[in-house]
């Protein structure tokens, strides 16, 4: 693969981050979008990657602007696209969330359908798109990569960030078929481990608040993977060459007291909270199939291993101290 160029697009990001320093250590050139190139926070962490000197450039992109993606994808093999705002305190959806989710992945892929050395084009989606709907989630239902989230179950319960996902996936797999574009997607569920950028992300965010002294966890059930499988997943989704459609990247599904207790086993000094915030029985777990990623190449890093490597990094960089 060495030489072979791709393009990375929110390369600033932290499943884009880790993506990128994968790509470098196997020789890729990679050209990479983000939306300022004058602030370090955005670049500086890419620039000090092992051959970024070499083979990493580094582009300004905005996913609201058509064709601002036709320069950086032109003579890429493979473009993944992992550009799409995640957070939760959300003033509008429809600007926040929803325009850059959907707009955006229809900009990049209207750059890709003019571009003819394009083989595939990766999409970072999430389990967010898979398992929201109707359907009951329990501990003998299996999730798997047939399952799609629905619109109005998204729209009632004003679940804007997993909206703007199934609407992203949606939009992105009608234009495929429409434009002749081979495309796959990658499916994570909440993504933990080590951080690249020197910014907190969503997900990390998550287990920081469990061990900064809040007193409550919340009563919420996920599927966790780590960054890494997460990265990997995406290059092993353009280099085997039977890979297709949709994959979830699920390592272990746990509610938050699990995820507490974990916690207590790996760092017995820590304070962490000792009950959940509500009163209701804790919503259950379930499964999510592991066959499809499993035959691409993923074997899961541990979720013990994973929250180890957030929170040494989270004090690493200075987020909590303890």
């Amino acid at each position: 693969m060495s030489g072979k160029v791709v393009c990375v697009t929110g390369a600033s990001g932290y499943i884009a981050s880790w993506l990128v320093k994968l790509l470098l250590e196997k020789c890729y050139t990679v050209k990479a979008t983000v939306r300022d190139l004058g602030d370090p926070k955005k670049t500086e962490h890419l620039r000090v990657l092992d051959g970024a000197s070499e083979r990493l450039q580094l582009f300004k992109a905005n996913l609201l602007e058509e064709g601002s993606f036709d320069a950086v994808v032109d003579g890429c093999e493979c473009v993944f696209h992992t550009a799409s705002p995640f957070y939760h305190n959300v003033v509008d959806p429809q600007t926040e969330l929803l325009d850059p989710a959907v707009k955006g992945t229809l900009n990049v892929l209207g750059s890709c359908a003019k571009v003819s050395s394009i083989k595939r084009v990766i999409v970072t989606s999430s389990m967010a798109a898979v398992s929201y709907n109707e359907r009951p989630r329990t501990p003998d239902v299996i999730v798997d990569e047939t399952w799609f989230s629905s619109e109005e179950v998204c729209q009632r319960d004003k679940a804007w960030y997993v909206l703007s996902k199934t609407l992203a996936e949606e939009s992105a797999w009608k234009f495929s078929k429409e434009n002749g574009i081979e495309l796959l997607t990658i499916n994570p569920a909440m993504v933990i481990g080590p951080l690249l950028q020197p910014t907190l992300n969503t997900s990390a965010a998550a287990i920081l608040n469990i061990i900064s002294g809040n007193s409550t966890f919340p009563n919420m059930t996920f599927g966790w993977v780590n960054v890494k499988d997460v990265a990997l997943a995406h290059i092993l989704a353009y280099e085997v060459p039977s890979a297709n459609g949709r994959y979830c990247l699920v390592e272990r599904v746990a509610h938050y007291s699990e995820i507490v207790k974990l916690i207590h086993e790996l760092y017995p000094s820590l304070e962490l909270p000792q009950k959940c915030a509500d009163d209701k029985p804790f919503i259950p777990t379930y499964q999510v199939s592991q066959e499809k990623t499993r035959s691409l190449g993923i074997d899961y890093i541990p979720l013990e291993t994973s929250l180890k490597e957030t929170i040494e990094s989270l004090r690493e960089k200075g987020f909590v101290t303890f």
